[in-house]
């Protein structure tokens, strides 16, 4: 038997015809779809030859899900998918966010609210749903990486006068010190403060149609008359009174025709009286009829007829106003349709018909991910890889360790919250790095590493920590123990005034004591012992000195001979004696430093065991046992 044919291999020939058919089938098939691939490359080059007007944010880390929320995860890679099998959206036009930062969301939310993001309860009733840790750093990120889509769209349309997408975004019920309905940030508010703070005086409309009322959005700019918000909903989610508002609430079972209605009868009248200079576009799709959460009966025909409207209005040839769409609310499998018919519509001027979700293949989304260079996608530069991470992997392979948190307790978020509050990302934006850029790697069996760079592309390393938590150290007392720390400062030079010290392939950033700061400050929030590290050179242990303390006497005796002799001369040339062996001990044998455990503390029970009386006597008793010398190089004046 032919296990391919399943007929006896003697009957085979009988099956000729039929297997000519089959191969007829297949060739007509592959010039079908080189026919297709030829229509989708001959589209992308008349759409690079007319400069598109639309560009696309989107990173595949959007696709995060939350259990219990019907969020389709796909969406965005839904609508790609379909953009770019008609030829409408190549990797020119798809640019990929980076996440907002702490400073960034500062200028809208308060510090408390930012850091009560860390509390699951406080997400749980946000979202209206429980969520791990894991889920909870998942959601946290995403809004984060959809607002950073949202902001580097408004800076592309403002500067170029086109239309910018986020296929993300739109948490509009997001306040300053608060959040709900599944809005953790505000991102078009967060945009907004963006384009402010960079110097924008423009007149800034909200157009808000989802089907929830855009109360966040509302509350933030309700004193600012240069921002309009204007929202169609369900109904009111609590007070609608500010200075620069249209407030409308149909109620519960809307049809077509009341809503274009109420739309076309308002908003243009909008438009003539505040004289917008760019427009901000919530285009939610919980209107439609068959939206999982929805209480509207709005049909495709009536959605598409109302972004053609909105997209018409603002971008008509007269008056082209700079235009960001962020997509909002819809849920369900079938909501990327309805966004997807729009887009369509605004990068080729024609109505073109989705396939069904079960119809959709990723094959030309794929190719275009496949092809593109994500440092190319963004001029801001990309935080995040295509390929497959090793947090990815958790949950996956079997015991790959599921570590989600810095410490066991701090989220990515939490971590940023701190860097910023500590001020060492402002240390290095004054040293040039405007965008540093936290990554967490949790995964080691040795620690785990935080790193920090100067921007998304990952090029210049600043800051590398590698860090555990350690209850072997002292009886009854847990600190955490620092595995490994770089600081450097990649576009500073060594010159006659800065010598490098032993180890140093760039000079330092001289941020030591707001690092070691900065782990008190989250040994404290864990209520842990304090800090622990062994220096690796005699320059560290120099440089720790007045803030950490040797754990033994006998250390800190040890220490204190060597900066009796080597106190006077510079620090980098001190270091490289000891590292050369030019010091001697009392028997005349070449001292090798060999580093001892040095502890910063931040408990009593700490600070007890390493200071007071007992400890400096024991220095004392120690401190004649050790004498060094140091011996002169030949040719020097030492």
């Amino acid at each position: 038997m032919s296990e391919k044919q399943g007929i006896p291999d003697q009957d085979r020939k009988e099956f000729q015809p039929k297997a000519r058919g089959e191969s007829g089938r297949r060739c007509r098939s592959l010039i079908c779809d080189s026919y297709r691939e030829f229509r989708r490359r001959w589209r992308c080059l008349l759409r690079q030859w007319r400069n598109p007007e639309v560009s696309f944010f989107y990173a595949p880390a959007y696709n995060a899900t939350v259990a219990g929320i019907p969020f389709d995860p796909e969406k965005g890679q839904r609508i790609l998918a379909f953009l770019a099998d008609e030829g409408l959206a190549d990797e020119s036009d798809i640019l990929r966010p980076r996440p907002a930062t702490i400073r960034t969301l500062l200028r809208v939310h308060t510090p408390d609210y930012l850091r009560s993001l860390e509390n699951e309860e406080v997400l749980s009733r946000i979202l209206g749903v429980s969520l791990s840790a894991k889920e909870i750093e998942d959601v946290l990120s995403m809004e984060r990486l959809m607002t950073g889509g949202t902001c580097a769209a408004a800076r592309l349309a403002h500067r170029n006068g086109k239309v910018a997408v986020n296929l993300g975004g739109g948490f509009h019920h997001a306040f300053r010190a608060s959040g709900m309905g599944f809005c953790l940030v505000n991102d078009v508010a967060v945009a907004i403060a963006r384009l402010r703070a960079s110097g924008s005086k423009a007149r800034i409309l909200i157009v808000d149609l989802d089907l929830h009322d855009g109360n966040g959005t509302r509350e933030i700019f309700s004193e600012d008359p240069t921002v309009h918000t204007f929202s169609i909903h369900n109904e009111n989610w609590g007070d609608t009174r500010a200075i620069a508002s249209t407030s409308i609430a149909l109620g519960a079972d809307v049809d077509d025709d009341l809503f274009l209605r109420t739309l076309k009868s308002s908003l243009p009248a909008v438009l003539e009286a505040f004289q917008p200079e760019m427009v901000f576009y919530l285009a939610g799709t919980d209107g439609a009829a068959d939206d999982q959460l929805g209480n509207w009966r709005l049909s495709p025909e009536c959605l598409l007829e109302r972004d053609s409207f909105v997209f018409s209005l603002f971008r008509r040839k007269k008056q082209k106003l700079p235009m960001v769409v962020v997509l909002a609310g819809g849920y369900g499998k079938k909501s990327w349709r309805y966004t997807a018919r729009f887009l369509a519509l605004a990068t080729s001027g024609r109505h073109i018909e989705p396939p069904l979700t079960e119809e959709l293949t990723l094959t030309a989304f794929r190719r275009i991910m496949r092809n593109m260079d994500p440092s190319d996608l963004s001029s801001d530069g990309n935080a995040y890889s295509w390929s497959l991470s090793e947090e990815d992997l958790v949950g996956i392979i079997p015991g790959f360790p599921s570590h989600s948190r810095f410490l066991d307790h701090f989220s990515r978020h939490g971590i940023e919250l701190a860097l910023e509050k500590f001020g060492i990302f402002n240390k290095l934006r004054l040293e040039g790095y405007r965008h540093p850029v936290l990554e967490l790697d949790l995964g080691s069996e040795f620690g785990q590493t935080l790193r920090i760079f100067s921007a998304s592309d990952h090029r210049e390393l600043l800051v590398e920590l590698r860090v555990s938590r350690n209850r072997r150290l002292m009886p009854g007392l847990e600190v955490i123990t620092v595995e490994w720390l770089l600081l450097q400062n990649p576009r500073r030079e060594f010159g006659p005034f800065r010598r490098p010290l032993p180890g140093q392939k760039h000079p330092g950033l001289g941020m030591l004591r707001d690092i070691l700061g900065f782990l008190v400050m989250l040994g404290e929030a864990l209520q842990l012992d304090g800090i622990h590290y062994v220096p690796s050179t005699y320059h560290v242990a120099a440089q720790s000195r007045g803030f950490v303390y040797f754990l033994r006497p006998e250390d800190e005796a040890l220490f204190q001979a060597l900066e009796e002799l080597l106190g006077e001369y510079p620090l980098a040339q001190a270091s490289r004696w000891v590292d050369e062996g030019r010091i001697l001990d009392a028997e005349g044998e070449v001292f090798h430093w060999e580093g001892a455990p040095m502890v910063l503390p931040s408990s009593e029970a700490m600070q007890h065991r390493i200071s007071g009386p007992g400890y400096d006597e024991a220095v004392r008793q120690a401190r004649a046992d050790f004498s060094f010398k140091l011996v002169p190089d030949a040719g020097s004046e030492t």
